[in-house]
């Protein structure tokens, strides 16, 4: 039904920049809430940053706020997550994904809240 595909990832040094973007196809996403989450090797996958369906409002992992900023673009059913300043501890593999609740139930935190989820790209941040 709903294809997410991410891309932008890539190996950058400690204390570069990338810009990663998920694009939805099959449904409608305009009207549902996106996240990024991410997964280390040995670690279970964690919040990063997640956005209302209108983009008023954004959530982010203490881990990465001020660092990190999400936004969207509906009319190209797309969902960016920049990353700056970019730490050795964000190599992982992000993944974004929808949640079809509504905003006003969601927490946005948890990865059960979301119903479709991208194949992931691999960040890796050398040191």
């Amino acid at each position: 039904q709903m294809q997410l595909v991410e891309s932008g990832g890539g190996l950058v040094q400690a204390g570069g920049s990338l810009r990663l973007s998920c694009t939805a196809s099959g449904l409608r996403v305009n009207s549902y809430a996106m996240g990024w989450f991410r997964q280390a090797p040995g670690l279970e996958r964690e919040f990063v940053a997640a956005i209302s369906w209108s983009g008023a409002r954004t959530f982010y992992a203490d881990s990465v706020k001020g660092r990190f900023t999400i936004s969207r673009d509906n009319a190209k059913s797309t969902v960016y997550l920049q990353m700056n300043s970019l730490k050795p501890e964000d190599t992982a593999v992000y993944l974004c994904a929808v949640a079809t609740s509504s905003d006003s139930v969601l927490k946005y935190v948890s990865d059960y809240e979301y119903d479709y989820w991208g194949q992931g790209t691999q960040v890796t941040v050398s040191s």
